[in-house]
């Protein structure tokens, strides 16, 4: 799964201690990796919702922020200096 700032999803949370600080569903102990997860898989919203006691808000609250920040622009790295003695 690809590496987002999940603390601009208001669905989840993260807290030390809990499932080692994981991104989990707000108020659960669930990760938010399950719904892509079984979603690659071949399950269905339904079914993960069912399967992990989830709304239907919070399964596509995640689903939605995953693909806004996958249209996000990409920040370019910063060009390497090059080293003194080649200059």
């Amino acid at each position: 799964m690809a590496t987002f700032d999940w603390s601009h999803c208001p669905a989840v949370e993260s807290i030390p201690g809990k499932r080692s600080g994981a991104w989990v569903f707000r108020d659960t102990r669930t990760p938010v990796s399950v719904v892509f997860d079984n979603l690659e898989a071949g399950a269905s919203i339904e079914e993960i919702m069912d399967w992990f006691h989830l709304s239907h808000a919070q399964v596509v609250a995640v689903i939605e922020f995953a693909a806004r920040s996958l249209d996000a622009p990409m920040i370019a790295p910063p060009a390497p200096v090059p080293d003194a003695h080649l200059i």
